[in-house]
């Protein structure tokens, strides 16, 4: 009899916010230089946030909002890489780990393309992949929402060495 490996599992996630003047503008945990930001209760970091939602989904977890509720105080101004890093552990525990990631960010200004690697580099930092694993695609509008910064995310994603 052959030993039960777990299956390969993908998960889906998006999120998107309005934006506001004088907030800061986070994406993949880098802070972009902008004149506007995510109204949002925590950072408002639609990539990481996508991407939380994408590995909660791949175990019908639910979405990031059920574990931080915007209208708690608690998790006003939160981090999104906390929200990340808390996903993550609950990943491992059911004996998983990311292998890919990809992301289309959507927004119209300011442009992202040169700051590609610098968020790129951070990304695979946080979910623990060579850069050549963290796909990251991005897009305007094209007029249509300007004021607003979007996100969709899949993960992929193996079992743990050993399950």
């Amino acid at each position: 009899m052959s030993e039960k490996t777990l299956p390969l599992l993908i998960g889906y996630g998006e999120d998107a916010h309005r934006l506001g003047e004088g907030l800061e503008l986070w994406l993949g945990g880098v802070r972009i230089e902008s004149d506007r930001g995510a109204v949002a209760h925590s950072d408002g970091d639609v990539l990481l946030h996508a991407l939380s939602d994408a590995l909660l989904s791949a175990f019908a977890l639910g979405d990031i909002g059920s574990y931080f509720p915007d209208h708690d105080p608690r998790w006003r101004g939160l981090e999104s890489r906390v929200i990340l890093e808390l996903v993550l552990k609950k990943v491992r525990e059911k004996g998983y780990r990311p292998a890919q990631v990809a992301a289309v960010v959507v927004l119209d200004r300011p442009r992202l393309g040169p700051h590609r690697a610098q968020i790129q580099q951070n990304l695979a930092r946080l979910v623990g992949l060579p850069e050549e694993r963290v796909g990251l695609t991005f897009k305007t509008s094209e007029g249509l929402a300007p004021e607003h910064v979007q996100c969709r995310a899949v993960v992929h994603l193996e079992p743990l060495p050993g399950h």
